[in-house]
């Protein structure tokens, strides 16, 4: 039993030594001591109070002391408790510093924290980054469509890498570039057999104002003969006139139709009106006979002359067709 009391006071003094050593990292502030880095074991501590990690500031400090940046603990606590990369923005101070690029602290933090890689953006500041723009199709104005591929090298602008457009937006303006060349060109003969006009019109429209990058060069990698689309759109055109006259012509045949429906139904009314005068003839006679207008004798010698006219227009009819048949025979 007693034996308890000193177990109990050994696993206390293992807890307190691990506590002790997590937040008093002795072993990192002999580090850096030796490393020339000067550090106290307040910062340390206070690094852990703050939830700092003291292993990232003391490297981060040690490698840009090494290199002989001047950088303090506080700055590098403050970028990492803004969210920050502190290792990051270390490797690209030192790799601009070999470099002769212009970086201060301050614009490495606000590029970091703006979301960009800033060691990225400084390698691309000493080798250029080539981009290869997706295929851009553009019609001459012979109607021939071309299809063209272009590699634009740009290098990193430190002072544009905050609030400046990205890649996409390079992409887009050399697009847009290949197509105002191609479309201005009168023949695609003209771009095939010179497609250095490309290059040279989008490269002195400066499109690389108001971006993160400088274009150093755009050249024209590949371009191929795609549709004939003017021909393609004459033949459309000349489809839908044809359509436009055939309902033109249909229209009128409908009007002509209407018209001559219109000319039947007239002379069916007109007819109407003759049957309908033609019945009042018996009435007018009744009323002449009637008011002794018209006597019995008057009446059969009306009916006489309408049957000796009808007769005698028989006969020149049967005339006519004998005559027309052939000579009369003789007697």
């Amino acid at each position: 039993m007693a034996e308890l009391p000193f177990l109990f006071l050994f696993f206390i003094g293992i807890i307190a030594f691990f506590i002790f050593m997590y937040f008093v990292p002795v072993g990192l502030w002999i580090t850096a001591i030796f490393a020339g880095v000067r550090v106290t074991i307040g910062e340390l501590i206070g690094m852990r109070i703050r939830k700092v990690p003291p292993s990232v500031i003391v490297n981060s400090l040690i490698t840009a002391t090494k290199a002989g940046l001047q950088v303090t603990t506080r700055e590098l606590e403050t970028h990492y408790l803004a969210g920050g990369n502190v290792p990051n923005v270390i490797r690209a101070l030192i790799s601009a510093e070999k470099a002769n690029i212009s970086l201060t602290f301050k614009q490495a933090t606000a590029i970091n924290l703006a979301g960009r890689d800033v060691f990225e953006a400084v390698q691309i500041s000493v080798n250029p980054k080539v981009i290869t723009t997706p295929k851009v199709a553009a019609v001459a104005a012979d109607g021939i469509q071309l299809i063209a591929v272009a590699r634009v090298t740009v290098r990193a602008s430190i002072a544009q890498l905050v609030g400046g457009a990205g890649e996409d937006t390079i992409l887009a303006r050399v697009g847009e570039g290949i197509v105002t060349s191609i479309g201005s060109a009168q023949s695609h003969k003209e771009v095939l057999a010179n497609p250095d006009k490309i290059s040279k019109l989008v490269l002195s429209r400066g499109l690389d104002a108001g971006t993160a990058f400088e274009i150093l060069s755009i050249d024209i990698a590949d371009v191929d003969v795609g549709a004939n689309i003017g021909a393609k759109l004459q033949t459309d055109q000349a489809a839908a006139d044809l359509k436009v006259a055939e309902a033109r012509a249909e229209e009128r045949r409908a009007m002509a139709v209407a018209l001559e429906q219109e000319m039947i139904a007239k002379a069916q009314e007109a007819r109407a009106n003759v049957i309908q005068a033609e019945s009042e003839i018996p009435k007018a006679i009744a009323a002449a006979f009637i008011n002794g207008n018209l006597g019995v004798m008057d009446y059969y010698k009306m009916q006489n002359v309408k049957a000796d006219t009808e007769m005698r227009q028989s006969i020149s009819g049967g005339g006519s067709a004998t005559t027309s048949s052939g000579p009369p025979s003789k007697p």
